[in-house]
């Protein structure tokens, strides 16, 4: 008796699919048009693949290339249990060619199975993120800047250290243009830190591509741009309050999408709630 279910969720990133799955069901030969990454979180399979027979268990990552034929069954009556992402090829390769890759067939999965507790925690972090996504918790634009990030840090780890890229070294780039084009992305944040930013809107105005965006501004900034947005929130939060605005006014004012959101973010980069900085200023 089959029991189980396999759950796909859509995903606000264009390009990316989120999907879970607890089930004894037996999967035929059959391919995807996307690459997929996974973790089993628990029990085990069995499947052959276009890389071997595969095993995997409880705290494995698996892989699968685009257009790779696998199927798949349980160990046992047990049955498995996983998540998934499935990246669009289109998105895996600009974040390839910004690491160096000559042409996009260069860039594929070597292993169906890895085990690599921190890889399998960034997978995690992205899976947490995308699903988050998908059920429309991400209303903030700042939360989604930030889980959009950890999505193309995960394209960018499994580019880098689990695909036939892994040997090469990202292409030289000229650090005074790239700065130059950071520094826009950056002014856009400073002049108006309440307005509402993708990375999509950051990535334009600096004339670069997503991934280029984010590796050069934490190089130029030391932050990512979510981190960078909530930064200067803060900043402005706390003006706003040592002039005597009330917690919700100066949420408001700062760009944060009610008071608990101001308060989490301040506590967490200065260890005191709102409420006791004004105590402490006023």
């Amino acid at each position: 008796m089959k029991r189980g279910r396999v759950v796909m969720h859509r995903c606000v990133v264009a390009g990316v699919q989120a999907t879970t799955a607890d089930t004894t069901q037996s999967f035929g030969r059959h391919s995807h048009d996307m690459f997929g990454i996974g973790l089993v979180w628990r029990g085990a399979q069995r499947s052959a693949s276009g890389r071997g027979p595969v095993e995997a268990r409880a705290g494995d990552v698996i892989t699968a290339n685009p257009g790779e034929v696998h199927d798949g069954s349980p160990f046992d009556e047990r049955g498995r249990a996983w998540r998934m992402l499935y990246f669009d090829p289109a998105l895996v390769y600009e974040v390839a060619r910004d690491l160096g890759a000559p042409t996009p067939a260069s860039v594929e999965f070597e292993r169906p199975v890895l085990r690599d507790d921190a890889f399998a925690a960034c997978f995690e972090q992205a899976f947490a993120d995308a699903a988050a996504m998908a059920t429309g918790a991400a209303r903030v634009h700042d939360e989604a800047l930030g889980r959009e990030t950890s999505l193309f840090a995960l394209m960018a780890r499994f580019v880098r250290t689990h695909t036939s890229m892994r040997q090469r070294m990202p292409v030289a780039e000229s650090v005074a243009a790239a700065s130059a084009s950071i520094r826009r992305a950056k002014a856009r944040i400073d002049d108006d830190p309440c307005a509402p930013v993708t990375l999509a809107a950051l990535a334009d105005e600096a004339g670069l591509s997503r991934f280029q965006l984010l590796r050069g501004f934490a190089r130029d900034t030391g932050l990512p741009p979510h981190a960078y947005l909530i930064q200067r929130r803060i900043a402005l939060a706390r003006h706003l309050i040592e002039r005597g605005a009330s917690l919700a006014d100066a949420a408001a004012g700062a760009g944060f999408a009610d008071q608990s959101h101001m308060t989490r973010a301040f506590v967490r980069m200065l260890g005191v709630t709102p409420a006791q900085y004004a105590s402490a200023v006023r």
